[in-house]
């Protein structure tokens, strides 16, 4: 009897001291963990986001870069961290990839970590060199099947979103279109401009002005909605391919037994600072979309990203990494 009361008063006494933490959270600065080098695209949200949280959360919000082994070092150094909301970390669906990529992780991308809030969706691009005789993906889909084997695609990297969304519409579609590897965004979409490569997934924000400048040609918008920074542009979904809809996302997420109060703090404060005009307005430099889901919504998104991408991996047959 004297042992299960003792035990009794453990328990009471942990949840009294979560709950009087909860009610003084925060008392000293945040960490944002980002996976990234400054002065990128997710860093750049990073700080967006992060100082207008500073300013309602009545205390510093500090960015720590942490790049390296693709996303997984921020990812482990934040799930190894105190689950009391001082330790954030904001990502990309790379996060939903990796279980389907690498042979090993030093963490368990469902078990150790609780989604707190998708931050922002961007579509990706459908685009081909001016040289290939398309306009459409179903213009695409007709000669791929004409000439099977006889296009290719530029690849920025085994297993990362634009990669797979490619071997999505692949497989979708029935195109046999063989892989270019390309360092970066960069050397890729000069190799489109110039006719070296013939097609490319690619993110918006990068590709958006040669297709409006005309130095490459759109064929179509990944995700399901059209993107508003090219409304002209149909979906994959709208010209013949139901359903289909892949695009790339940032999101928080924080250690595993972090309070649920504290996480509902967390998004509430990610919520109102996304909702501010200036953060809206800073945002469209990146063509994202603000969408600060709720806790729940965005941890079955992430469960369901897990599944899609382990099913793109598998049907691809792309090899584990080390």
């Amino acid at each position: 009897m004297k042992r299960a009361c003792l035990a009794f008063a453990v328990i009471l006494g942990a949840f009294v001291s979560l709950s009087a933490h909860a009610q003084t959270y925060p008392n000293r600065s945040v960490r944002i963990v980002v996976p990234f080098a400054p002065g990128g695209a997710v860093d750049s949200v990073a700080r967006i986001v992060g100082q207008k949280m500073s300013e309602s959360l009545g205390q510093p919000v500090v960015i720590e870069n942490k790049a390296g082994a693709g996303g997984n070092l921020a990812a482990d150094t934040v799930a190894r961290a105190a689950p009391d909301g001082y330790t954030i970390l904001l990502t990309t669906n790379g996060h939903a990839i990796s279980p389907s990529i690498y042979r090993t992780l030093p963490f368990d991308v469902m078990k150790d970590f609780i989604p707190v809030t998708q931050l922002i969706e961007s579509p990706l691009l459908l685009v081909a060199s001016n040289q290939l005789p398309v306009n459409s993906l179903k213009d695409l889909v007709a000669l791929a099947k004409e000439k099977p084997g006889s296009l290719n695609y530029g690849s920025t990297g085994v297993g990362n979103p634009l990669h797979l969304s490619m071997e999505m519409l692949k497989k979708a579609t029935g195109m046999a279109i063989a892989a270019v590897p390309y360092r970066g965004d960069a050397p890729l979409n000069t190799a489109l401009i110039t006719g070296e490569v013939q097609l490319a997934i690619v993110p918006v924000a990068t590709g958006r002005a040669n297709v409006e400048n005309k130095l490459v040609k759109g064929l179509a918008v990944t995700t399901a909605q059209r993107s508003k920074a090219l409304p002209d542009l149909p979906t994959v979904a709208e010209q013949g391919v139901p359903g289909f809809d892949t695009g790339s996302w940032q999101g928080f997420f924080v250690p595993a037994n972090t309070p649920r109060d504290i996480v509902q703090r967390l998004y509430q404060e990610t919520k109102k600072a996304m909702g501010t005009p200036d953060v809206r307005e800073r945002l469209k430099v990146f063509v994202a979309e603000p969408v600060a889901s709720s806790p729940e919504v965005f941890a079955q998104k992430f469960k369901d990203d897990v599944a899609k991408y382990t099913k793109i991996v598998k049907d691809a047959n792309i090899p584990m990494q080390n």
